[in-house]
């Protein structure tokens, strides 16, 4: 079992369920009014340790750097939420509720509250034993200052999959038009004089006979051929852009308020 002298040690310390898992970190100890002795701690869970739960001590120890409990994590997280009030204390229904919660007997704790040799205190009236029970502060027994707590946002970035880019290579087919000049060849007819200078082949042949002569004629077409050409490389790369989002949260905070009172008749005397 916890002991008083061992509460600076535990808080603000990790603390383990029974199977080893780290739960949290442990931010406030309650002492149970009729034996002083340490009764719950609550832990902050959560990603943030925005939660908070109370977790029994019972059976509890400190293990080099912090503190393992006899109870499983998913019993933690599952641990109704209980309001302490502005007086720091459990009431005897919510006190009840984590008992039932966690499986411990109220009978047996309050067997044990009222056991001497237990650390307990004797009572004939079960009922202000009970109540005993249920009330529990933060703080050593009979210390005289409160300790004033605030909770404190912390504000953190996980990462996240938010989307998939991906290359995708496929073909597509388009017409493409390009103008080129091209020849062919024409007959015209040519008639010559007859002239000194052709006159002998003029009368190279028959007199009269038939001839005939055939010129063949060339042209020129379009003809299209592809060639594949590498023309640019792609790929993706991921560029970190910062941007800046403001998150709003609400934190509690506690007050000391201070009271007053004049006793005239006091000081009349």
């Amino acid at each position: 079992m916890i002991t008083r002298e061992q509460i600076p040690t535990v808080l603000d310390h990790p603390v383990y369920d029974a199977e080893g898992s780290k739960v949290g970190d442990a931010k406030h100890v309650f002492y149970d009014d009729a034996t002083g002795q340490p009764e719950w701690v609550i832990v902050k869970t959560g990603l943030f340790g925005t939660n908070e739960s109370f977790v029994p001590m019972r059976d509890a120890h400190m293990v080099e750097d912090h503190l393992e409990v006899s109870v499983t994590k998913d019993r933690i997280s599952d641990a109704p939420n209980v309001d302490v009030g502005s007086g720091g204390h459990l009431s005897p229904d919510e006190e009840h509720r984590l008992y039932e919660h966690y499986g411990i007997a109220w009978d047996e704790a309050w067997q044990q509250a009222n056991d001497p040799e237990q650390g307990g205190w004797a009572s004939t009236d079960p009922e202000a034993a009970a109540a005993g029970m249920g009330t529990m502060r933060a703080g050593q027994p009979g210390d005289d200052a409160m300790t004033r707590s605030e909770e404190e946002m912390h504000v953190g970035a996980e990462r996240q999959t938010v989307g998939r880019a991906r290359l995708r290579k496929y073909v597509v087919t388009e017409e493409q038009q390009q103008t080129i000049p091209v020849r062919h060849e024409e007959v015209r007819v040519v008639r010559e004089p007859i002239t000194d200078a052709n006159i002998d082949d003029a009368l190279s042949g028959p007199e009269i006979s038939e001839e005939e002569h055939e010129v063949i004629l060339h042209a020129e077409r379009p003809v299209v051929e592809t060639r594949v050409e590498p023309v640019e490389r792609v790929r993706l790369v991921t560029d970190e852009v910062i941007e800046e989002e403001t998150v709003t949260g609400t934190v509690r905070k506690e007050r000391i308020e201070t009271d007053y009172e004049d006793d005239d008749e006091g000081r009349r005397g």
